[in-house]
């Protein structure tokens, strides 16, 4: 991000040449506000309706009879050899990444050592094969038609809503983001060399009984520095950073600077998405239970984290995260006043944040995209009742951390988690100007031109470490 060389706290290694150079070309060709446009049109016409494909493809066992991508009981594409032709290129790709995957967890969480050499090549093996398992997409696109539907919507009524979020609407909130009462046993795998320090994962089961899976994280630990400052940072919607290669990002510059980032897959994504969906559609779709259940159970998630990353460093910690991470590191940042204080942030970075999680559910560009919204009318849902139980996701109080520790970056042209409430946001939590990043960029082209601009990492990593 930076241009020259960027060392650890305590010492570190030079960055890799060909990788800067990579996240240079990317800033230049993509770090541009024409490539909103482009990116929400992609999403619109190819990406989310290959996914809903794919998705479908999960639970067709490569029978053309079973796929059926619009939902049970929708008749398949009408291109039947095109469709024999894609299941069964999936079906091979999923073959082979699930063999990988099972050797994975033998060799990164098995009773048995392995030789890091041998880490190391298993789990480029594993990233490879499931980049191109995930890049199946591609087979479907001969079924592609406007009754293929972006997203397999199950809106639910306000009523159902009541019966879970009642609570949480008439202000007794706090259980709905509490840490555990009992911490759960958390697995820590073997290590592999990182571009910049080195990587592992660790798991858990999530606290949250709606949720009620295994959570994984990646954790980036940076080269020769004892005691490092740590950030759990979350991903945005959709996306999933351990499954695809060659997508860069901001935790490389992070660790480079001497930062361990914690990177917890969200609710519904990576090794978390339910079979028959594509990563991060379940979150979506599930309107508005979905992301209740997502975001309270990501927040309980993240006092585990916090609570490990204590415990395992005696560095500053800090919570952060683009889109959804950061709408995630907001709320935790806030609801963390609940929390006794050994888990509680002392630095927040947020990218493409909002200031309410309604404006990006309700007026946002990928919940029209999505086609949601008629739906949702259609069964009960108006923007009376919809705005105050999103509500139960926003910040109500200034962040536990002084003002000074936080860093916002935001994109003046950003119409997915708009604008102007992030703005505002900012300014009601008095953060400094020298810690607002105002772009005249969109929601992608921002993290885009982070990529050749490291000021917001330098200036945050000056935030946590107390150096600002």
């Amino acid at each position: 991000m930076s241009g020259g060389e960027t060392r650890g706290l305590r010492g570190g290694r030079p960055a890799d040449v060909t990788e800067r150079i990579r996240r240079g070309v990317s800033a230049l060709a993509l770090g541009k506000p024409w490539f909103d446009g482009a990116a929400l049109s992609l999403l619109k016409r190819y990406f989310f309706p290959l996914s809903r494909l794919w998705g479908a493809a999960h639970l067709a066992d490569g029978l053309v009879e079973r796929f059926e991508p619009a939902g049970p009981g929708m008749p398949p594409p009408r291109d039947r050899a095109a469709t024999i032709r894609a299941l069964a290129k999936f079906e091979r790709a999923r073959a082979t990444t699930s063999a990988l995957d099972a050797a994975w967890e033998h060799v990164f969480f098995g009773p048995h050592d392995f030789p890091e050499p041998y880490r190391a090549e298993t789990e480029a093996a594993r990233v490879r094969h499931r980049h191109n398992f995930n890049a199946t997409r591609r087979h479907f696109w001969r079924l592609l038609g406007p009754d293929v539907p972006a997203v397999r919507l199950a809106v639910t009524t306000p009523g159902e809503v009541a019966q879970v979020y009642e609570a949480a609407n008439a202000a007794d909130e706090a259980a709905f983001f509490a840490p555990p009462a009992a911490w759960p046993e958390i697995a820590v795998s073997r290590t592999i060399p990182g571009r910049a320090g080195t990587d592992f994962w660790i798991r858990f089961q999530s606290p949250s009984a709606r949720l009620g899976d295994t959570v994984t994280a990646r954790v980036y630990t940076p080269a020769g520095v004892a005691n490092p400052p740590t950030i759990i940072f979350g991903h945005g919607v959709c996306v999933e950073f351990d499954h695809w290669q060659g997508l860069v990002d901001e935790v490389d510059e992070l660790v480079r600077g001497g930062v361990r980032v914690i990177r917890p897959e969200a609710p519904w994504h990576g090794r978390r998405t339910p079979s028959g969906y594509f990563g991060g559609e379940r979150l979506i779709s599930t309107f508005p239970m979905g992301l209740l259940d997502a975001m309270t159970g990501a927040v309980r998630e993240w006092s585990v984290l916090a609570h490990w990353a204590r415990a395992t460093s005696d560095g500053p910690l800090g919570f952060g995260g683009t889109s959804l991470g950061a709408l995630t590191a907001q709320l935790a940042a806030d609801r963390s006043h609940e929390w006794p204080e050994a888990l509680r942030p002392e630095a927040l970075f947020l990218i493409t944040h909002c200031g309410h999680v309604g404006d990006a559910v309700l007026d946002g560009a990928l919940t029209q995209l999505c086609g949601g919204p008629e739906v949702a009318a259609a069964k009960g849902w108006t923007e009376a009742n919809a705005r105050p139980t999103f509500a139960i996701l926003d910040p109500k109080r200034k962040p536990v951390m002084p003002s000074k520790r936080i860093v916002s970056v935001l994109g003046r042209r950003d119409v997915v988690t708009p604008y102007t409430g992030g703005r505002d946001l900012v300014e009601r939590w008095c953060v400094p100007a020298e810690n607002t990043f105002l772009l005249d960029r969109g929601h992608f082209s921002v993290p885009m031109t982070l990529l050749g601009d490291g000021a917001p990492v330098r200036r945050f990593i000056a935030a946590l470490t107390g150096r600002n």
